[in-house]
């Protein structure tokens, strides 16, 4: 696994992968958030931040981070690749080259406040609404 720079062409596949590792994590949101949202990430969002990928060995993206001002603002992993080492790749390189130091996270996102815990990361605040001012409770972590 090697973390590289995507191109614009590798959008497509990547919000493949965020939409299916939203379905697999993100239970709290409504179909028409996941859309909503969709929507918004591929023609804002990637543009916004600082994009880094994994493949597999076939060439086919696996997962990705996006880092802006030392926040991840995204981080997403093919679900079928959860629990490999994947998310973690992802987040050293992030903390490593990117100098990310803050994550905000939904807070019904158990498994995800846990694997930032597990690499240093602290609560520091909590907002009882998400960015796009939708009442899903987001974590301040920091490291």
């Amino acid at each position: 696994m090697r973390v590289k720079t995507p191109v614009k062409a590798d959008y497509v596949e990547l919000i493949t992968v965020w939409e299916a590792s939203v379905r697999a994590t993100h239970q709290f949101l409504s179909e028409a958030d996941i859309l909503s949202l969709k929507s918004l990430i591929l023609e804002h969002y990637f543009d916004a931040v600082d994009l880094r990928i994994v493949e597999c060995d076939n060439g086919n993206i696996i997962g990705f981070i996006g880092v802006a001002d030392e926040n991840i603002e995204m981080l997403f992993v093919a679900p079928e690749f959860f629990k490999k080492g994947v998310g973690s790749k992802l987040l050293k390189y992030a903390i490593e080259h990117q100098h990310a130091k803050k994550v905000d996270v939904n807070e019904q996102n158990p498994a995800a406040v846990g694997f930032y815990q597990h690499f240093g990361f602290n609560i520091v605040d909590r907002s009882a609404l998400d960015g796009q001012g939708q009442a899903f409770p987001l974590l301040h972590m920091q490291l």
